[in-house]
């Protein structure tokens, strides 16, 4: 596995030699499939010019510098000089543990970047990783930390995930949305005890196993299948508007989701007989 940072965990007086490997591809925010901005006339890229409206010419990078707006159209420059001098030049290539909390009591709406935590090669630098892997999982604890990359403080999370050490780097709590103004909207509302059962009802008839290859994107899927579509010349049907969903009543709605849901399983009942007939039939063989 690729690493993109090296140094170790630390706890106490325990480090831990680690590498950093991104767990996601680095399309993973975005569509596989990227476009350029073509001009339609002629079908060329365009290119995209730095252009200074006051002197009406395109200019280059060393005459361009960062700037703060303090006011409309006032702006404060901020040179390289100045940003580096707050970089921190820590070169201990360290991530340092500073507490450990019950993982469950971290909410995933502070996760930012997904990384695992790679041990060392030979045995006696993957011992105290498998150590700490089993004694977090174990306890059900995550560890909260900081370490410096390419001159800036990330604050982070470790945690036990599947066998391995996940890094999950965290927004600022001033990143974060407060969620005050949801609470207030929702405000005195109440739910009927018969529209919790109903719910109940629903939950418990769609409810299953968490499967990754269910993770599945139609928008990608349809995005191949129409760039495959007009390389073969095709004409693209443009989609029937959606109809906007009438209003119905809660009570209602619920009990219809009940409905359709043990009709579904009715349906999927017959499949599921075959497949253990089929399943019999075949141990029946074997033996």
């Amino acid at each position: 596995m690729r690493t993109t940072w090296n140094g170790s965990l630390s706890f106490g007086l325990v480090s831990i030699p680690v590498g950093l490997a991104p767990a996601t591809k680095p399309a993973a925010r975005q569509s596989d499939v990227s476009f350029r901005l073509l001009h339609r006339e002629c079908k060329t890229p365009i290119k995209q010019k730095r252009w200074c409206p006051t002197h009406d010419r395109e200019v280059s990078q060393d005459e361009i510098v960062r700037g703060f707006e303090i006011t409309k159209g006032q702006f404060l420059v901020v040179e390289d000089a100045d940003l580096e001098a707050l970089e921190r030049h820590d070169d201990s290539r360290s991530i340092e543990i500073t507490r450990f909390v019950e993982e469950r009591s971290v909410d995933p709406i502070y996760f930012d970047r997904t990384y695992f935590l790679v041990p060392g090669a030979n045995a006696a630098q993957s011992r105290p990783y498998v150590l700490l892997l089993e004694a977090m999982h174990e306890t059900g604890t995550a560890a909260l930390g900081r370490f410096v990359r390419a001159g800036r403080e990330s604050l982070c999370l470790v945690r036990a995930k599947d066998g391995a050490l996940a890094l999950e780097t965290l927004f600022l709590a001033e990143d974060v949305y407060s969620q005050a103004e949801i609470s207030e909207a929702i405000g005195d509302a109440e739910v009927k005890d018969s529209e919790l059962a109903l719910a109940r009802q629903v939950i418990e008839s769609l409810s299953g196993d968490f499967e990754p290859t269910a993770l599945a994107s139609e928008y990608r899927r349809d995005l191949r299948a129409l760039l495959e579509a007009k390389m073969r010349g095709e004409e693209i049907a443009v989609p029937e508007p959606v109809a906007e969903a009438p209003v119905v009543d809660l009570m209602e709605a619920l009990k219809a989701s009940v409905a359709a849901a043990k009709q579904r399983g009715t349906d999927e009942k017959p499949t599921r007989t075959r497949k253990a007939a089929a399943g019999t039939k075949t141990r029946s063989r074997a033996r």
